[in-house]
């Protein structure tokens, strides 16, 4: 499916336009298509006002008491695939502030219990060492120093073991010259340190490891309601169940090929160990 970022932004509000001709067309009052949905009328009315995305569920039982045909029901689902994609370009998220793109993950992984970050060509701000952090974000013309205290700040919600970390990262990843080589042996000592948190799962997969499919993006996964996916130019969050699905069944498959614990450990040690020679 092809998206096309201007109608990202409208399409909320196109799917509860059509979802309330749908049921006036059905000749239903709110109260009535409520009670046939097993849902409120105030639910009803949230959904055809666009202030409530609706979900797979209640998109099935709305398209089904309104007796939606077939071809209707294909573009209600597509409009509700685009609906639960959000489209963030760099360029507004710098524009907005890099520390207010920290502020934003750290609200999301302080509402989530279960995450899962595929890293495929850096390390991410809540592993790395204060150096890697503030080479990470060299690049940019802003002042980077609140954005980097963000990124340090966010790490101690490692220490939070009512919450499950997954880490997998590629060799790429670990191994790419963000910092000289002792600040990343330096970076890939902390990666083994961190590997004996009890809440932190954190795996490698070497370069030349077969993988079921070939790694694209990075992109991390909150618990299984939604993800998000790094691009170039930005970043998508997809809030669809069946995006993030996909985004699961990925990960499944690259950590069924990754080292964890001791294996782990001894891949890192000689990578660190390459960086000092």
């Amino acid at each position: 499916m092809t998206f096309d970022p201007e109608q990202l932004g409208r399409s909320t509000h196109e799917l509860a336009v059509m979802l309330r001709t749908l049921r006036k067309r059905a000749g239903l009052s709110g109260d009535r298509l409520a009670a046939r949905c097993n849902m409120s009328q105030s639910k009803v009315s949230r959904i055809e006002s666009g202030r409530v995305r609706p979900s797979l569920v209640d998109l099935e039982q709305i398209l089904r008491a309104v007796d939606a045909p077939p071809d209707t029901v294909a573009e209600v689902n597509t409009l509700a695939r685009i609906a639960n994609t959000e489209w963030r370009n760099t360029r507004d998220l710098r524009r907005k502030g890099l520390d207010s793109r920290q502020a934003e993950l750290k609200s999301l992984e302080t509402s989530s219990t279960e995450m899962r970050y595929f890293l495929l060509s850096m390390i991410t701000g809540l592993l790395a060492t204060p150096e890697y952090a503030r080479a990470s974000l060299a690049h940019s013309p802003a002042d980077t120093r609140k954005a980097v205290a963000g990124k340090l700040e966010r790490q101690k919600i490692l220490c939070n073991t009512s919450k499950n970390f997954h880490f997998l990262l590629t060799e790429q990843a670990v191994r790419w010259p963000v910092v000289g080589p002792l600040a990343l042996a330096e970076q890939i000592d902390r990666l083994t340190s961190l590997t004996y948190l009890p809440n932190v799962r954190l795996g490698v997969i070497p370069t030349g490891t077969p993988t079921p499919t070939t790694p694209m993006n990075t992109f991390t996964v909150y618990d299984a309601t939604l993800a998000t996916v790094e691009t170039l130019t930005g970043s998508l969050v997809l809030r669809d169940g069946r995006d993030v699905r996909s985004c699961l069944e990925a990960f499944s498959g690259y950590e069924e090929c990754a080292l964890f614990g001791e294996r782990a450990r001894a891949k890192l040690a000689e990578w660190s160990a390459a960086c000092r020679s």
